[in-house]
């Protein structure tokens, strides 16, 4: 039953069900933030095929420009999705071991 559902409508009625939940729950919270920046080294490390990073389009251009002033890194590592530290944990741990020794 739920397959044929999914087949039919897709999967995005369920993670938006899941995105709204979130933000409800934390929005109050996030407007603490709101036109903050991350003043401090920053690494960015995400899989290739995780949706969340083409899901606004431009926002990872501005978090890289605007949100993360101290930008060290970006990486969008080839055969992980959204769990790249369990997907790519190799190349994870390298990329955080040498941001953190640039960055000393």
């Amino acid at each position: 039953m739920y397959s044929a559902e999914y087949e039919r409508t897709g999967f995005q009625g369920g993670l938006e069900e899941y995105r709204l939940r979130w933000i409800e729950k934390y929005y109050a919270e996030l407007q603490l933030f709101s036109g903050r920046t991350i003043d401090v080294p920053s690494l960015f490390i995400a899989g290739k095929s995780d949706w969340g990073v083409y899901q606004s389009p431009g926002d990872f251009e501005r978090m890289q420009k605007t949100a993360c002033r101290r930008m060290v890194g970006t990486h969008l590592l080839n055969g992980a999705g959204h769990w790249v530290q369990q997907e790519q944990p190799e190349e994870v741990s390298k990329l955080v071991v040498q941001f953190l020794q640039e960055t000393a």
